[in-house]
Order: C-alpha cells, then sequence, then structure tokens
C-alpha cells in the first residue's frame, strides 16, 4: 500500500495528492498533525534516509527550535524531534511500500510511477 504523508494545508502535499489522484494512483493519506506519527514509523524513515533528508530544515517548525537543539541535531535527536513536533517532516513523504522519497515533483512522481508496477 502506497502511503502519503502530510499536513492538509501544505501547497506541495495538496500538488501531490492532486498529482496521485489525476494519474489514478491508489494510496492511502496519514494526515502527521491529525494522525500523528507512529514511533516505529518514524524509526524506519530514519533508518533508510539520513535524518536531514526526513527532517524539513526550512519549515517553520524547525526555526522555532531552540539553536542549540537545532546545532546539536543528529539521528537520534531528529527522531525525538520528529515525534514531539510531527511537521517537522519533509512534505510530503511518499513511502511506496518499496522506497521512501520526500518532497514533491511532478517529474520525479513520473519517472517513480514509471518504474513501479503498482
Amino acid at each position: 500500500m502506497i502511503t502519503l504523508y502530510g499536513i492538509k494545508n501544505c501547497d506541495t502535499v495538496k500538488k501531490a495528492r492532486k498529482w496521485l489522484d489525476t494519474h489514478a494512483v491508489e494510496y492511502q493519506y496519514h494526515d502527521l498533525r491529525e494522525d500523528g506519527l507512529p514511533r516505529k514509523t518514524a524509526q524506519a524513515w530514519l533508518k533508510s534516509l539520513p535524518w536531514d533528508t526526513v527532517v524539513n530544515k526550512r519549515s517553520t517548525t524547525w526555526k522555532t527550535l531552540d539553536p542549540a537543539q537545532r546545532e546539536a541535531m543528529d539521528a537520534n535527536s531528529a527522531l525525538a524531534a520528529i515525534l514531539e513536533h510531527p511537521t517537522l517532516v519533509k512534505r510530503p513523504l511518499l513511502d511506496t511500500g518499496h522506497e521512501l522519497h520526500c518532497g514533491f515533483s511532478a517529474a520525479q512522481y513520473a519517472t517513480l510511477f514509471e518504474r513501479h508496477t503498482l
């Protein structure tokens, strides 16, 4: 099952959802703010991707963190930070069941779904 993680008011998430809907890709949407973020899911992301790929350093949430916390961020502290503040996750995060992808571009999704038989 394909899962798209994001927050509903994020413009990039809206674009990704529209692309998936337009291209008839079946997926489940998981709102990080409303549905939360299970620890096991976050751990799997950080095992598969570098922490600074999963954490959005341009987000408003990142900017509100204490400067010392931002400076000392590593894989372990990133886990604690995204569990406490799920909106730190770079959005959207697409889990195809085989791969994880952060962010959205129509070209990236076209290439991804061309490669996979879903």
